[in-house]
């Protein structure tokens, strides 16, 4: 079974990479946002499969829980600071 869960991670994390590249070349802020939410998601995955792994499920979803709610105030706080700062074209700034 752990080996099943390795494919998983590893896809998981290929996954992770395509979002990094949307971070790092996306053409506007709106995907970056977006970008850094797929990572986050994905990341909360891996926490709870980490904790699948180690048959600790209840301490890793606290943890997971815990970092979905930092990630939901980051990213309503990043869209209300685009908000106020006027971008709601989605074009990037010179």
């Amino acid at each position: 079974m752990s080996t099943f869960f390795f494919y998983v991670m590893v896809i998981i994390t290929a996954v992770m990479l395509v979002y990094l590249y949307r971070v790092v070349r996306g053409p506007t802020v709106f995907d970056r946002v977006l970008g850094l939410n797929g990572i986050s998601t994905k990341a909360i995955i891996l926490i709870v499969l980490i904790g699948t792994l180690f048959e600790r499920v209840d301490m890793f979803v606290d943890i997971s829980t815990g970092y979905a709610i930092l990630n939901l105030v980051g990213a309503l706080a990043i869209t209300k600071f685009l908000e106020q700062r006027g971008e709601t074209s989605g074009e990037e700034r010179s």
